[in-house]
């Protein structure tokens, strides 16, 4: 008699993971139901509200550049178009009381971002590189100008505006309050993070890694990368809609700001500072960015100056961005070897904070002669008030700057040495690579 073999069970592993990828999102979803539980505030809600909004247009660049390996450098075109397309759809909506409510209409702003990338860039994207990324600014460049030249659709320099609480009310909510945009932003941010997750897991993710990486090789094998590209950008602009009707949604407005050349390098600065290597990468930056430009524009009026030094530290320094850094480290905590490196930080730290502490002390003078030369010198930057015009103030900036710089460098040498035994452990116990 022959036996029955029965067959067994998923692994354990398998299951394991599965409730783990599930349970992630699940927590993001329990976080962002309790946020404005623990900061009600309008403030606060209007700060997450726009973290939200550069979530998705910073997952949205990165599909460009990321995934695909397109730098461009006038994605705001399909952010702004989408938020003026929305400010115009609430306007003829609220007009002519058609039952629609205001959590559909981010979707007008998507496809008008879809159809405009559609309708530019199959141009845009016969060429990667640097032929792009001109391609892209000059294109970024002609909607720019255009939205002061067609002010009947763009409205001038004073934009477009619209009443969000005119339209059909949905379970009660006019969206006039502060607290219901965020529940909206929110939801949307969560449902634009799956897909866009999920998008990077099919198989068009895939190959636009492989073109991003060989596009020779992906043509070899019987894909044509410019098809690629071009469907890439497409899901990109479509996104990028979403994230810019949003934001028309949220100020109850759109202008010409939303397709400037400044929109466009913010979204780049958060998603290269956030790390374009990994998925959650942007939406590190996203946040990272938007309570640093929050921040720092109370502290100091030349805080895109800090902006640029930021992004410009990031690329010499950290290439793989602010999650890199903390991936960096993964392989050590595993293996325990991470304590390791601890001391070695806590010294390095010091001198590298009073580095940075003279170069923001001689910038602010710098700046206070160079722009403001005939004001008071007595001066306020992150909360600190001094006097500009005291030598004193002169050479503590010099000793500050040009000594912490000389001990940091020496102690970074240390963390080198640390980092070079820490990883060795872990190398022998079969974690680190």
């Amino acid at each position: 008699m022959s036996e029955i073999t029965v067959s067994a069970a998923p692994p354990l592993p398998a299951a394991a993971e599965k409730f783990k990828f599930y349970g992630l999102w699940l927590a993001a979803a329990i976080v962002l139901l309790l946020l404005p539980r623990i900061f009600g505030s309008g403030g606060s809600l209007t700060t997450f509200s726009l973290i939200g909004i550069s979530i998705i247009f910073s997952l949205s660049y990165n599909i460009l550049l990321g995934q695909t390996g397109m730098l461009s450098f006038g994605h705001a075109v399909y952010y702004g178009l989408g938020g003026f397309l929305v400010i115009h759809a609430i306007n003829i909506l609220s007009a002519n009381k058609l039952p629609i409510p205001l959590p559909v209409v981010p979707l007008i702003g998507g496809l008008t971002g879809l159809a405009f990338a559609a309708l530019l860039g199959w141009v845009s994207t016969q060429r990667s590189g640097t032929a792009f990324a001109m391609i892209s600014l000059g294109v970024a460049e002609l909607i720019a100008s255009s939205a002061l030249i067609l002010r009947t659709f763009f409205g001038g320099e004073a934009g477009i505006s619209a009443n969000r609480t005119k339209l059909l009310k949905l379970f009660g909510w006019n969206f006039g309050p502060q607290i219901q945009i965020y529940y909206l932003v929110a939801a949307w941010t969560l449902i634009a993070v799956i897909a866009m997750y999920a998008l990077t897991r099919t198989p068009l993710g895939r190959m636009c890694n492989a073109v991003r990486d060989n596009p020779e090789r992906v043509q070899f094998v019987g894909y044509n990368p410019h098809v690629v590209r071009y469907l890439a950008f497409c899901f990109s602009g479509f996104f990028a809609g979403i994230a810019g009707a949003l934001a028309a949604i949220n100020f109850e407005i759109a202008n010409s700001a939303y397709l400037g050349a400044v929109q466009s390098g913010t979204v780049l600065f958060a998603t290269y500072i956030g790390g374009i290597g990994f998925f959650i990468g942007p939406i590190v930056g996203a946040i990272f960015v938007t309570f640093l430009s929050l921040g720092l524009s109370d502290l100091t009026q030349v805080w895109q100056l800090y902006f640029g030094l930021i992004f410009i530290a990031v690329v010499l320094f950290a290439p793989g961005g602010i999650t890199g850094l903390l991936m960096m480290h993964r392989p050590l905590l595993k293996a325990g070897t991470l304590s390791r490196m601890l001391p070695s930080y806590a010294i390095a730290l010091l001198p590298t904070l009073a580095m940075i502490a003279g170069g923001i002390l001689s910038l602010e003078t710098i700046v206070h002669y160079t722009v403001n030369p005939g004001d008071d010198s007595h001066i306020k930057a992150f909360g600190v008030s001094f006097d500009a015009a005291s030598p004193y103030i002169w050479a503590m900036a010099a000793i500050l700057l040009i000594g912490g710089y000389l001990v940091a460098r020496k102690t970074w040498t240390w963390v080198g040495h640390a980092w070079d035994d820490a990883t060795s452990v872990a190398r022998e116990k079969g974690i680190a690579p």
